[in-house]
C-alpha cells in the first residue's frame, strides 16, 4: 500500500485531503503540533523516517496583508511558502517520492482579462505572491533532475473549516456571519477569479495522481469566474436570505497588499470541476450550523 504524508493536516484543505486518501492509502497526517516545516533538520529527519511514496504539502502562510506590512511576517511567508517547499522538493527527489504542492493565483499580476493558462509567465504584484512563486520555482528547479511533482494552482478556497487554530473562515462564512449582524453589506465588486471548494480540490488531487497525469503545473478550480460581490449575491440567493448587498470598489476598502484584478486560472489539461454555485449549494446545506444561520433570515 502506498504511503501518503499530508502536511497541514488540520488546515482547511488538509482536513479534506485526509478522508479522500485514507480510502486506499496509508496516510500519515501532520500539522504544526507534529512538525515545524521551517525547522529543516527536523523536517528532513522526520520525513526520511516515514519514507512516504507521496508528499502532499497543504501548509501555507496566507496572511496577505500582514506579509505586506511587516518584514518579520514577510520572512515567515518566505520560509513557509518558499524555503520549506525547496527543502521538501529536495527530500522528495532523494526519496524518489511524488511531491504535490499548492500555489495561489496571486502569483499573477491580474492584468490579463482573458485569464491565465498553465504556461503563463507569473508576475506577482504583492509580497505574499512573491513568496508563493518562490515555492513554485523551487519545485520546478528540480524537475530536470528527476523530481516527480504536481504543482496545483488554485484560488479563493472555501469549504469546511479545519481544526487548526490557524485555519481561517472562508469568504462565504464571513458573509453568513455578517448577515446575522447587518441588514446590508458592502462587498467589493472586483478581483475576478474562480472559487474552489476544498472537498472538490481534494478529490481532484487524488484523481490527478491516480490518472498518472504527466508531471507539471495544473489549474484546479470550480468553474464560473466571479467577483466577491457576484459570489456573495449568488450565495444569498441559494441560501434564500433576503439582504441588501452594495457593490463597492476596492478603493472603499483599502488594504496594504495589491490584489490581481483578473486572475482566472484557465484549465486546459483536465476535465473541469462542477460550477462553484453547485459546490456552494452543497456546502451551505451540509452543516446544521449553517442551516440555522440560513433559516433565521428566510
Amino acid at each position: 500500500m502506498f504511503k501518503v504524508l499530508i502536511l497541514g493536516a488540520r488546515g482547511n484543505l488538509g482536513s479534506q485531503l485526509i478522508p479522500v486518501f485514507k480510502r486506499d492509502y496509508e496516510v500519515i497526517a501532520w500539522d504544526r503540533d507534529e512538525i515545524d516545516i521551517t525547522d529543516f533538520k527536523q523536517l528532513e529527519k522526520s520525513v526520511r523516517a516515514v519514507e512516504p511514496d507521496i508528499i502532499i504539502n497543504a501548509v501555507a502562510y496566507n496572511a496577505v496583508d500582514k506579509c505586506e506590512e511587516s518584514e518579520t511576517e514577510q520572512e515567515k511567508a518566505r520560509q513557509v511558502n518558499g524555503e520549506a517547499v525547496r527543502k521538501l522538493a529536495h527530500i522528495a527527489l532523494e526519496l524518489e517520492a511524488l511531491l504535490v504542492h499548492y500555489v495561489s493565483d496571486y502569483i499573477f499580476d491580474g492584468d490579463n482579462k482573458e485569464g491565465y493558462k498553465e504556461d503563463a509567465i507569473p508576475m506577482p504584484i504583492c509580497k505574499y505572491g512573491i513568496t508563493k512563486l518562490l515555492g513554485e520555482q523551487a519545485v520546478l528547479s528540480l524537475a530536470e533532475e528527476g523530481l516527480k511533482y504536481y504543482l496545483i494552482r488554485s484560488s479563493k478556497l472555501f469549504g469546511p473549516r479545519g481544526k487548526s487554530e490557524a485555519a481561517k473562515p472562508s469568504f462565504f462564512d464571513i458573509m453568513l456571519k455578517l448577515s446575522k449582524e447587518k441588514d446590508e453589506i458592502d462587498v467589493v465588486n472586483a478581483e475576478l477569479s474562480c472559487f474552489t471548494y476544498t472537498p472538490d480540490l481534494a478529490v481532484a488531487t487524488l484523481k490527478l495522481i491516480e490518472d498518472m497525469k504527466p508531471f507539471g503545473i495544473y489549474h484546479i478550480t470550480n468553474t464560473g469566474p466571479a467577483t466577491w460581490y457576484e459570489a456573495a449575491k449568488e450565495m444569498f440567493k441559494i441560501a434564500g436570505i433576503d439582504i441588501k448587498l452594495n457593490p463597492v470598489t476596492p478603493e472603499q476598502f483599502p488594504r496594504p497588499a495589491r490584489r490581481p484584478r483578473f486572475a482566472v486560472l484557465l484549465n486546459t489539461k483536465l476535465e473541469p470541476l462542477r460550477s462553484y454555485q453547485e459546490a456552494l449549494k452543497e456546502y451551505l446545506t451540509k452543516s446544521d450550523d449553517r442551516l440555522q444561520t440560513i433559516d433565521h433570515r428566510r
